[in-house]
């Protein structure tokens, strides 16, 4: 079973959805139970860094997600759900993430005509090779929509970067986890194809 984390705020129901078409059933649930006995957990997520948090410590759901990293479960980030994973953002003054990864959440600046936020189609580059982006070709388009991106203190799980005015890290990786910034329920096949690889990794963990 999948677990996609239900904390009130985002787009879970297209999340499910696209599990679906891939064959993986998930069920979405802020249970700790629940999550605990899934044998992959997903965190999307669509809003700003702080009020996200709250709603996580609200619903007592930290503990859960921090346990299912560190404990080598099949995990997923999707978009503020990556950004979550690390030590802090700015969006609003300074806000303590998950801290499961060293690194900072920074914004993009709206100078040099660069529009903010950062929306629509963009290719990735990929750093590393990972079971989660199988079948995926360097310079394959995402749908990105976010203000604020990921700076890893550790460069090395960088799987992929994009260009939006500089290089940034688009997606990390570890053997277990796969966090990215891009919509893979938005991205039409070449989404689903990110969904599909974290179920079959899933189902064969």
């Amino acid at each position: 079973m999948i677990a996609i984390i239900d904390y009130g705020m985002g787009n879970l129901r297209s999340v499910q959805k696209g599990f679906e078409r891939v064959g993986h059933p998930a069920v979405v649930t802020r249970d700790p139970a629940t999550i605990a006995q899934a044998r992959g957990v997903v965190l999307p997520g669509v809003g700003a860094f702080n009020a996200c948090m709250e709603n996580l410590r609200r619903f007592g759901l930290v503990e859960p997600i921090q346990e299912s990293v560190r404990a080598k479960k099949p995990f997923l980030g999707i978009c503020l759900g990556f950004q979550l994973l690390f030590s802090e953002s700015e969006e609003f003054g300074p806000e303590k993430g998950l801290d499961l990864f060293p690194g900072r959440v920074v914004g993009f600046r709206a100078e040099n005509g660069l529009k903010v936020p950062h929306m629509g189609w963009n290719r990735i580059h990929k750093r590393a090779d990972s079971p989660f982006l199988e079948g995926i070709s360097e310079g394959e388009y995402f749908y990105f929509v976010h203000s604020y991106y990921v700076v890893p203190e550790e460069p090395s799980i960088a799987a992929t970067t994009t260009s939006y005015g500089a290089s940034f890290v688009s997606s990390i990786a570890t053997d277990r986890l796969f966090a990215c910034q891009f919509h893979p329920e938005k991205s039409q096949e070449i989404g689903l194809r990110v969904l599909a690889n974290f179920g079959r990794f899933v189902a064969g963990a």
